[in-house]
């Protein structure tokens, strides 16, 4: 049972003190992706179809090849100077670690931008007519009109993606990132005791998991505007 424990207790804090900086980061590339999600809604047909590539690029494409490609066929694309800088000069894990956030990032983040452009589609179209009515540029009526609207009915949605997020990140340790399953992985290799291991894994994946759901319980009920569905 110590030794239970003490797995449980090594899973969390190296996923809290480690990779919850990844996932972190991984959250900023979702937000920098807001124009791509945005313009796959306005009446641009370029910027359209340049949302519409890049959805289907990383929707279509299997999370573990597009991991080996972050990590091994684009840095071959850099500079020659940048690349042997990521190649010689960094840590191993720094490496993966990079590879791998660029790669969760961009991958929820065109799962996300369809979630964005069916709730932004799903409003009454009088909205956007309204802002525009009252003044308000194009972008203007999307920041304060749509998207405040659109994002009250993605939280379901977008919960769902972020347990996908923690859960992908396990096949990051396909090239080389030390994540919560590889260290299961290491240390059945060192102890040989695999019943605890991976029960300690499952139930910090369960306990994380757990912790967004109410998280984004809460925020769902704080944010919903009455009159808009829900209880």
């Amino acid at each position: 049972m110590c030794f239970f424990c003490f797995v449980l207790f090594s899973f969390l804090f190296f996923f809290f003190f480690k990779q919850k900086t990844a996932y972190e980061i991984s959250a900023c590339l979702v937000g920098s992706e807001m124009c791509i999600r945005d313009s796959r809604t306005v009446p641009n047909k370029f910027l359209s179809s340049l949302g519409t590539i890049y959805v289907e690029i990383f929707r279509n494409v299997p999370l573990i090849v597009q991991f080996f490609t972050w990590y091994l066929v684009i840095p071959e694309f850099l500079p020659s100077s940048l690349r042997d800088w990521f190649k010689m000069d960094l840590d191993p894990n720094i490496q993966f670690f990079i590879s791998s956030t660029l790669c969760l990032g961009l991958f929820t983040a065109a799962r996300m931008t369809e979630q964005v452009r069916a709730a932004i589609q799903s409003l009454p179209r009088g909205q956007k007519a309204a802002g525009l009515a009252m003044g308000l540029t194009l972008p203007q009526t999307y920041r304060y009109v749509l998207l405040p609207n659109a994002y009250r009915v993605i939280i379901p949605p977008m919960t769902s993606e972020m347990l996908n997020l923690v859960k992908n990140s396990a096949i990051a340790s396909t090239i080389g990132l030390v994540d919560m399953a590889a260290q299961a992985g290491k240390l059945l290799d060192y102890s040989a005791r695999a019943y605890e291991s991976f029960t300690a894994i499952t139930l910090a994946y369960v306990g994380i998991n757990v912790i967004i759901m109410l998280a984004m319980h809460l925020l769902e009920k704080r944010v919903r505007l009455p009159g808009t569905g829900g209880h």
